[in-house]
């Protein structure tokens, strides 16, 4: 059991010999492990607190909660770093965790032990990155890391809380796409004919399959398999950790060797087949088969390809973006009458939700079976009046 005591009463050189000395407590206690245990102690200005840590102590042994107080007094630029060296991440999210912690996390916390971080530091990180102008969507993406680090220190029995529960973030704009980032066929047309002939094909993969605008630059002719289209790999220029600054990496969510496919329509079979004709294939950064390079031969990356893309805006007094080459492909897909389902997986995103939250009002006539379903839900209750002047009625009146 903990027991509570004065030293200046136990002190063999000139003890205190007054009742209310108003020296401090100390209580000394054992850590699970009965006489094994290391014993430790903690002074607290009056006998209560002290007695009130003790009793804590012991219960959290009983409990089988007890926490090594030491464990805690690790800055958070030092857990930071145990952390990130633990984890398996891809060399762009590493970039993108490292970018956060330099500018954000540890010129605000590094300093402080993870047990003295409180929920209110944790917001001050949030607020700082507001302050410095990140949108709210790109503040929930670096929130990431920060919560990871903070659960892995409670898993590691470094902290007994996480001070990040109850976090609050800015609150985000709807990711619902705009209709009007949506480019027509024509203007998807247009395009293609607007950027050289060595880069149309890259239309066509985006808004024909819906591939992201790295996963086309990454495009190869196994990729084509007949009535299917499979893609495997994207260009990156954020380097892939291995000194390479441009370089061929797994799909975005996906590790290495997935792959989702796409059915192929046969126009666009037969556009891939006449650019590999015209253009040839190129083997580039330890790969073979692919249909796109730069003039001077390298990897094509969002960086070249944009330069051209740019000039094509220009010339055709546009202002999309390649991903908006995506919205087509969504959208006319949800137009025909293909399930949300399909769609989500088409376009490779991590769920279902993100697909609905950015692509669900697009779904065609959506409305109208609204209120058609509820119409037919109440008929027995309710019927719609029209024998009547507007001004003389309700738009619904109780059935008899």
């Amino acid at each position: 059991m903990a027991t509570t005591f004065q030293k200046c009463k136990t002190r063999q050189a000139d003890p205190c010999d007054k009742a209310r000395c108003g020296h401090p407590w100390t209580v000394r206690y054992r850590e699970p492990g009965g006489r094994s245990g290391r014993q430790r102690e903690k002074s607290f200005p009056t006998k209560r607190q002290a007695e009130a840590h003790g009793n804590k102590m012991e219960a959290d042994k009983l409990s089988g909660v007890y926490l090594d107080p030491d464990r805690g007094k690790i800055t958070v630029a030092a857990w930071w770093s145990e952390w990130l060296g633990a984890q398996v991440i891809k060399p762009n999210t590493l970039r993108d965790y490292t970018g956060f912690a330099n500018n954000y996390l540890l010129p605000t916390l590094g300093r402080k032990t993870i047990a003295a971080v409180t929920p209110n530091d944790i917001q001050r990180v949030v607020a700082v990155m507001d302050e410095a102008g990140l949108m709210a969507s790109t503040i929930a993406t670096r929130v990431i890391p920060l919560k990871a680090v903070f659960k892995a220190a409670v898993d590691n029995d470094r902290i007994a809380k996480d001070p990040c529960r109850g976090m609050k973030l800015p609150r985000s704009a709807s990711q619902a796409v705009d209709p009007d980032r949506i480019p027509t066929l024509t203007q998807v047309v247009s395009i293609a004919q607007a950027l050289p002939d060595e880069y149309r094909l890259n239309v066509w993969l985006i808004a024909g399959a819906g591939l992201r605008p790295s996963e086309s630059f990454g495009a190869s002719e196994d990729c084509h398999r007949g009535d299917v289209y499979r893609v495997y790999r994207q260009t990156t220029e954020k380097g892939d950790g291995q000194g390479n600054r441009k370089a061929l990496v797994p799909l975005k969510h996906r590790a290495a060797g997935d792959y989702r496919e796409i059915p192929l329509a046969d126009w666009l079979g037969q556009e891939i087949d006449r650019h590999r004709e015209q253009h040839g294939t190129h083997a580039l950064v330890g790969a073979s088969g692919l249909l796109f390079s730069t003039i001077a031969g390298a990897l094509l990356t969002h960086e070249s390809f944009y330069y051209h893309w740019r000039r094509a805006m220009k010339a055709l007094g546009l202002a999309y973006k390649p991903h908006d080459l995506r919205h087509f492909f969504a959208s006319t897909m949800l137009a025909a009458g293909v399930s949300l389902l399909e769609v989500s997986r088409w376009l490779g995103h991590r769920s279902i939700r993100v697909t609905a939250d950015t692509y669900g009002h697009l779904v065609p006539d959506s409305w109208q079976r609204g209120r058609k379903a509820m119409q037919e839900a109440m008929r027995p209750r309710f019927t719609v009046v029209k024998d009547v002047p507007e001004e003389e009625r309700g738009t619904l009146t109780q059935a008899a």
